[in-house]
């Protein structure tokens, strides 16, 4: 390419056009469609939404900015309004003594078990069902609710639960969508 900035003024008015279009690209970028989830912090932990987020970035071009927490206080943030989409767990029994009752993406993503062992798996009353929900624009009008619905029927998707079941630690399924169900 032939430079055709031959003075001064004519460079530095190139330089102000390139940084003028650099800087728009910029501000077009941070525009990006984007949702805010509150979820658990074992949805977080077992490293499900490092997996699963990209995957629905690609299909949608929308960005999840994942806020975990307690079930409860996920469910509270959503309640106030404070995000577009939740994704809970059912409120888990109490732990006594001592044992630890856990789901099995923290147990597969904690490296130090010590001594610790499995003594029950698979027993319907440890059924841990998620669900994922968009906030409700009735109660609060600025959500992006068009948005968390498409990450609501993506999540519920064909495409959604085989990225869920595709969830592997050290060669194990952690979660076992069922949305069909």
């Amino acid at each position: 390419m032939k430079n055709v900035c031959t003075t001064p003024l004519q460079k530095s008015c190139m330089r102000a056009i390139f940084l003028g279009l650099a800087l728009g690209a910029l501000g077009l970028q941070s525009m990006a469609q984007s949702i805010v989830m509150s979820s658990t912090t074992s949805t977080e932990q077992s490293g499900l939404f490092g997996h699963l987020l990209p995957a629905f970035k690609k299909a949608t071009g929308i960005d999840i900015k994942v806020v975990a927490l307690g079930t409860g206080q996920a469910l509270d943030m959503a309640r106030r309004g404070d995000a577009d989409v939740v994704f809970v767990h059912d409120l888990p029994a109490e732990a006594t003594g001592a044992y630890v009752l856990t789901d099995r993406g923290t147990w597969l993503n904690f490296k130090n078990r010590a001594d610790l062992k499995i003594l029950v798996e698979g027993d319907a009353k440890l059924f841990n069902q998620y669900g994922v929900t968009a906030v409700n624009p009735a109660k609060h009008p600025h959500v992006k609710q068009a948005d968390a619905q498409k990450f609501v029927d993506w999540v519920i998707s064909s495409q959604g639960q085989a990225a869920i079941a595709a969830y592997k630690i050290g060669g194990e399924s952690v979660f076992f969508p069922n949305a069909n169900k």
